[in-house]
């Protein structure tokens, strides 16, 4: 029987969630298991698991559970391990990465920041802010409209004036957000964001961290942020690049191909 794990904590840990539902249907209950002095949470792997609602919430609950108390490296939906043996030999092999992590995130919660520019207010942004723009623009107005290359010469420097703005407020969010927060991590590009962040926080400081957003709003008004906080540190199971190497949290085991 193959093993979900949903995350490792200490041994010590006060608030281990034995005995709770997990994912699958019918719902896998939850159980530990220890080597040494760290525990890994997990269930039996349902025989089939997908990224539907009902599971990514058990996988989560679970892990708010385990993480009331005390910290917890929580693994992404999806992870599976061969067997317990396999969990526990990885718990074994890598002990003093898992321990570091634990160590240096505790007390901590991820907020992730996506940024996108409202259009129109961003396209004020850009003609306020570019006289060449403004005066192409006066000048194909005057000529009632301008000629078919005038256009698209003023639509060309738009659009790479827009891409040029995007670029400077990722970067003046970066710069706003990352004082307050322990360590940055950029996600993947994807359409529709000029910035996707995730930011490693002092539980405690959350209020601080959401301020700082605040007034990254209210300076940059032609950006739209979207806020999803406070979560377990999925970001941060590795460390930074100025942080010792260790462990991935793939060797846990490979996220599930029947998502």
């Amino acid at each position: 029987m193959s093993t979900y794990v949903y995350g490792i904590a200490a041994s010590s840990h006060p608030s281990l969630p034995e005995g709770m539902n997990g994912v699958g249907k019918p719902a896998r209950q939850v159980r530990i298991l220890k080597e040494g002095d760290l525990a890994a949470i997990v269930s039996d792997a349902p025989d089939e698991l997908r990224a539907k609602r009902n599971d990514l919430l058990a996988h989560q609950n679970v892990l708010n559970e385990a993480g009331a108390a005390g910290p917890v490296l929580p693994m992404r939906f999806g992870n599976v391990a061969p067997d317990d043996t396999a969990v526990t030999s990885v718990l074994a092999e890598r002990a003093e990465h898992y321990r570091e992590r634990l160590t240096t995130l505790a007390g901590k919660v991820e907020y992730n920041v996506k940024a996108s520019h409202d259009e129109q207010a961003a396209l004020h942004r850009v003609m306020a802010d570019n006289p060449e723009v403004q005066a192409l623009a006066e000048a194909n107005r005057q000529a009632g409209g301008g000629s078919y290359e005038q256009k698209l010469q003023l639509g060309e420097m738009v659009v790479a004036a827009l891409q040029a703005r995007e670029r400077e407020d990722a970067v003046e969010l970066h710069r706003a957000l990352e004082p307050t927060a322990h360590a940055v991590s950029v996600g993947p590009e994807s359409t529709g964001w000029l910035a996707n962040l995730s930011f490693l926080v002092e539980r405690d400081a959350s209020a601080v961290f959401l301020a700082a957003v605040d007034e990254v709003r209210k300076g940059h008004p032609h950006v739209e942020l979207r806020v999803n906080g406070p979560l377990p540190p999925y970001s941060f199971i590795e460390p930074g690049p100025s942080e010792p190497t260790g462990a991935t949290s793939e060797a846990m085991g490979s996220k599930s191909g029947r998502e």
